[in-house]
């Protein structure tokens, strides 16, 4: 943690980020769905995707005319069990609530449900649609496709997004199964917080037109978006890792976030349209399946608990105190951070202080301000 770390109250916190992006434009229960997701992401500890995203993804965009404040999503096409949805580039964490929502209503009725989004933007973690499932006995799997950053195996030109395909279960312990990560080796959002910080970003998880692995973060971050510069797949550098397994997962989730409700696709996301900046047009996907269609959920929460526990139980390897589950690391960071809030490094408090300022909040005083 950053030396000069100043720690916000959660509901603090997410009162203000509403109030910002009700300044903005945003009718304010689309912003408190906004901000929940946002305070979420701070909550389980995935910093990347919290209140650091508020100016530059949501706020800078709806200012540059390329998000739209006010959502108006469309229902394009339904069947019993499946939707597709028209997001009309509104607030991408509106529209994933209310998709998530619709197939869990359909899996309510017919054991599973599947609705595909077009033409929508960032909707912030995808764990937090996976989690609406995991809380209801239902599992949950979303994934959506971004700007290009990954190079294909072998290539070097950012062609797929970062391209998360998500799970979310219901287990008998205090927390659910959450598998929430980027099929490349790294994500945008953290190298944004390696930049916040000054600090290069680990050789591999970036290389440059040649091939070679660059780490200066804050040149990484402007040559990604000119296209120099490309994440790397799950897995790494070429094959002997396994990098062809995360590039075949990052297709798998563009076809899901594109194909499916024929909406844009890799080039066609980079936010520039004839040399100016254009909304980015995302697509998603969101399946729910329900557990009683199955089996009792009581009986498919033990034996996944039971799983999760054998694996925490293993052998480790020499040195290692533990072994963690996926959702595990989340939970802990939630028991941590309940007490204390959001923390914020010194370069996002005095974002935060310009944004207040900025939208003409001034009513709000944070204690990184004496």
């Amino acid at each position: 943690m950053e030396q000069n770390t100043a720690w916000v109250d959660f509901d603090l916190m997410e009162r203000f980020m509403t109030d910002v992006l009700v300044a903005a434009g945003v009718p304010r229960e689309d912003a408190a769905v906004c901000a929940d997701v946002l305070i979420t992401a701070d909550k389980l500890g995935i910093d990347s995707h919290g209140v650091n995203r508020l100016k530059p993804i949501y706020i800078d965009r709806i200012k540059a005319g390329i998000l739209s404040p006010v959502t108006n999503m469309v229902i394009v096409r339904e069947g019993p069990a499946t939707a597709v949805i028209d997001g009309h580039d509104g607030m991408g964490h509106v529209i994933g609530k209310r998709a998530m929502r619709m197939a869990l209503d359909k899996a309510a009725q017919l054991g599973m449900g599947m609705v595909a989004v077009r033409n929508s933007s960032h909707y912030g973690i995808a764990g937090y649609y996976a989690l609406m499932a995991a809380k209801e006995d239902m599992i949950g799997i979303t994934g959506t496709n971004a700007r290009p950053s990954i190079a294909p195996t072998f290539g070097v030109e950012n062609m797929l997004g970062t391209n998360p395909l998500t799970f979310g279960m219901p287990t008998d312990e205090d927390f659910p199964f959450l598998l929430d990560c980027a099929t490349s080796v790294s994500q945008r959002g953290k190298i944004e917080v390696y930049d916040r910080l000054g600090k290069d970003v680990p050789p591999g998880w970036v290389i440059d037109e040649r091939g070679e692995t660059r780490t200066d973060t804050h040149r990484i971050l402007e040559d990604l978006t000119k296209g120099s510069a490309a994440l790397t797949p799950l897995g790494g550098i070429g094959e002997d890792m396994g990098g062809y397994k995360g590039y075949g997962y990052a297709t798998v989730v563009e076809i899901l976030s594109a194909a499916l409700q024929g909406g844009g696709f890799m080039k066609m996301l980079s936010g520039m349209r004839d040399g100016k900046k254009s909304p980015y047009g995302l697509g998603h996907f969101f399946i729910a399946i329900n557990v009683s269609s199955f089996i009792d959920p009581a009986q498919f929460r033990k034996i996944t608990g039971s799983i999760l526990r054998e694996l925490r139980a293993s052998r480790k390897m020499p040195g290692q105190e533990r072994i963690y589950t996926a959702g595990e690391k989340e939970h802990l960071a939630w028991l941590e951070r309940k007490g204390r809030g959001v923390p914020l490094g010194i370069e996002l408090q005095r974002e935060i202080a310009l944004l207040r300022d900025e939208m003409g909040l001034g009513a709000y005083r944070f204690s990184f301000e004496g």
